[in-house]
């Protein structure tokens, strides 16, 4: 009887395994790990630029809801937390993704370059640990907010000189190869330095309110006005087809209505003439309204 009963169960398991094989259904269920179908979609190499201008000034520029540094704050944290979500999803041999932080100029203020070569990390199968991971996170949560106070403090505002960075740096420092490149730019979309005025025509290699005031973009007619003058910024001969860029915090000057049409149309056509294929412009809005839609740029969804 015992031998009965073995066969029969053997029988039933043959006949649980050809059916297990010929469903289709169970075809559709395999799971692919996404991170080995290329490289490229597989590592993340994010970049922050920071805009250290008296844009942040709080005197300045009152924001009594939530202060723009805090705001930036908050937008790299949103950054960071999509960039730890992307981690924990991989295998940790299939780690090779890097985070950091720049500045265009430097600051004057030794601790803040100190603190921003502290913000570079590499995470790969030899360093990749829980313990880094969560570093990443605490550091990128308490340390830009740490910058801007330092920068407000000493209250010595240069300028950003944004241009220039793209010109000599973006495609040295922050495309890698083998990797998904992500810019992330934090500024209010205007761009100035004492030091970096330069002008071909109508294009410059900045951009005030008062410019465009002065350029007369500031009715209804401004994209004719702006097309058929020809104004905008000084194209960088770079092909950056590799690099994405993410431009958050822009925060148009109040008294013209189409300012922030224009602010955008610089950027749109600057990134466009470097051949950038996936760019988003968005507004200094409230951390939790963006978060979704950083953390979306972010992971690629």
């Amino acid at each position: 009887m015992k031998n009965i009963y073995t066969w029969s169960f053997l029988f039933l398991l043959m006949i649980l395994f050809q059916s297990c094989r010929q469903d289709p259904k169970n075809e559709k269920t395999t799971t692919v790990d996404i991170t080995s179908i290329t490289a490229d979609e597989g590592n993340l190499n994010i970049s922050f630029l920071l805009d250290l201008s008296d844009r942040i000034d709080p005197v300045k520029h009152p924001m009594p809801s939530m202060e723009f540094y805090k705001r930036d704050s908050e937008y790299i944290k949103s950054v960071v937390e999509a960039f730890d979500i992307h981690l924990r999803a991989k295998k940790v041999r299939k780690m090779d993704d890097k985070i950091q932080l720049f500045f265009d100029p430097e600051p004057l203020n030794q601790e803040i370059n100190t603190i921003s070569s502290a913000l570079k990390f590499h995470v790969n199968k030899d360093s990749a640990s829980k313990s880094l991971l969560r570093g990443i996170v605490k550091a990128y949560t308490t340390q830009p907010e740490h910058i801007y106070k330092l920068a407000i403090k000493d209250d010595k505002y240069v300028g950003s000189n944004t241009w220039k960075f793209f010109k000599n740096k973006a495609k040295q420092y922050c495309v890698e190869a083998r990797h998904r490149n992500i810019l992330v730019i934090l500024t209010d979309g205007y761009i100035y330095h004492e030091n970096a005025k330069q002008k071909e025509k109508n294009l410059t290699t900045y951009l005030t309110p008062q410019d465009i005031r002065r350029s007369g973009l500031t009715t209804k007619n401004w994209k004719q006005t702006l097309e058929k003058k020809g104004f905008g910024f000084i194209p960088i001969v770079e092909d950056l087809s590799t690099l994405e860029i993410l431009v958050l915090g822009i925060n148009p000057d109040k008294k013209n209505p189409y300012e922030e049409d224009v602010i955008k149309a610089y950027w749109k056509n600057w990134f466009k003439a470097m051949n950038v294929k996936r760019f988003q412009l968005l507004n200094a809005d409230l951390p939790s309204d963006m978060d979704r839609v950083i953390r979306d740029f972010i992971l690629d969804r």
